[in-house]
């Protein structure tokens, strides 16, 4: 899936869950979606243009988007698409393959602040994941419960990682 499909199937999907200004698609984005998804503030509002130009989302006079039809089609579209895996770019990874140009004191240091911040994505996915519970008659609810759960396994991935990794750096 090309990047500006990437990009409609952020913006629709964001607009599926409700009307949003453009702001607030924006801010959707980096906030809900940007757990586990990124999307460049320059390639939002070109989206929502496009989008309007195709009929696929309409503005209000309240200044808010609203996807129609056919653009609920089309992100229906877009997400039985399949997905395409983007190449690994892990700063972390790179810098601790190379470690043994910076030493092992820095790259415990690395992973400890990697550790920490899992840990502090933990928290915030904890208390995300309490906040969708309490959402009981939404229909997006499971959804957005398993992607949650996705985060929170991840990040208890990395924290395990981190800390056996720097035990072994440690030995």
């Amino acid at each position: 899936m090309a990047r500006r499909s990437q990009t409609e199937t952020a913006v629709l999907g964001a607009l599926s869950v409700e009307p949003m200004t453009g702001y607030a698609v924006r801010a959707a984005i980096t906030t809900t979606l940007g757990h586990f998804w990124s999307e460049s503030f320059g390639q939002i509002y070109p989206a929502l243009d496009r989008l309007a130009g195709e009929g696929l989302v309409e503005r209000g006079d309240d200044k808010r988007f609203v996807i129609t039809d056919a653009g609920l089609a089309r992100l229906r579209a877009l997400l039985s698409e399949p997905i395409e895996p983007a190449p690994a770019r892990n700063g972390l990874l790179l810098r601790l393959f190379f470690g043994r140009m910076l030493g092992r004191d820095v790259c415990i240091e690395l992973l400890e602040e990697a550790r920490s911040a899992s840990e502090r994505s933990l928290e915030t996915l904890t208390a995300i994941r309490a906040e969708v519970e309490t959402e009981t008659g939404s229909p997006d609810q499971p959804f957005f419960l398993v992607t949650i759960a996705a985060g929170e396994a991840g990040a208890r991935a990395q924290i395990q990682w981190a800390t056996e990794s720097i035990a072994l750096l440690r030995t």
